[in-house]
């Protein structure tokens, strides 16, 4: 069964919506859509994009039966930017990215859970989540972060910290053990080279498995040697 066949009513019911009133918003009779509902049909492509535009989600988010804790996700960015990554509390954007995603994929590989519940997309730059620079924007405009633009060796680089006046907010959804796992990632990333740790996601398996845009599976994960995981 399709993952989100498990997810869709869960979807549906969170929302307030009738199978009636999906039925008429995807234009299929209410007998087919709870028939897709109960996993003995499968959506179209684009009855997949009309249900995903109704359920404020992604069609990668629907189709993976999964809903990312954007908050949490924005926590993960907080939380990084008070441990001890860089001297003045400022991380690279790219090596910022490539952090959430090795705590993302090793809380995964001890628990076969992701963190944030984010899909990460194999680009150029590495594993990223669609929303990541959204994500940014959001946190820069709420007055949280701030964003540096600076220029070295002849390439823009952008160096992200948090505002003084965010520096108090509590941070509730990442747990004890969650947060200690973030700190040996950043313990080991610390002196390192952003460079050095774009090469090492785009080394390990997940990332080398998938093709060019493609969504990277959590699974893939677990089978990376433990001592290459972050």
């Amino acid at each position: 069964m399709n993952k989100y066949i498990q997810k869709i009513k869960e979807f549906r019911t969170e929302r307030g919506f009738s199978q009636d009133q999906i039925a008429k918003a995807i234009g299929v009779s209410r007998p087919t859509y709870t028939a897709i509902e109960s996993g003995k049909q499968e959506l179209s492509l684009e009855e997949a994009k009309k249900l995903a535009t109704l359920f404020g989600i992604g069609v990668d988010e629907l189709l993976s039966g999964s809903i990312p804790n954007i908050q949490k996700y924005k926590h993960m960015i907080l939380t990084f930017l008070r441990t001890n990554v860089s001297k003045d509390g400022k991380i690279p954007k790219t090596k910022l990215a490539k952090l959430l995603y090795l705590a993302d994929f090793t809380w995964f590989y001890h628990s076969l859970e992701s963190m944030s519940g984010m899909q990460y997309r194999k680009i150029v730059y590495g594993p990223v989540p669609d929303i990541f620079f959204r994500v940014l924007d959001e946190l820069e405009e709420d007055g949280k972060i701030i964003i540096d633009r600076k220029c070295d060796d002849g390439k823009d680089m952008f160096l992200v910290g948090e505002s003084e006046s965010n520096k108090n907010e509590k941070i509730q959804t990442i747990s004890t053990e969650e947060k200690d796992l973030m700190k040996k990632i950043a313990e080991k990333w610390k002196d390192k080279k952003t460079q050095e740790i774009v090469n090492f996601t785009h080394n390990q398996l997940p990332y080398s498995l998938c093709r060019d845009n493609e969504l990277i599976p959590y699974e893939l994960i677990t089978q990376e040697d433990p001592d290459s995981v972050y």
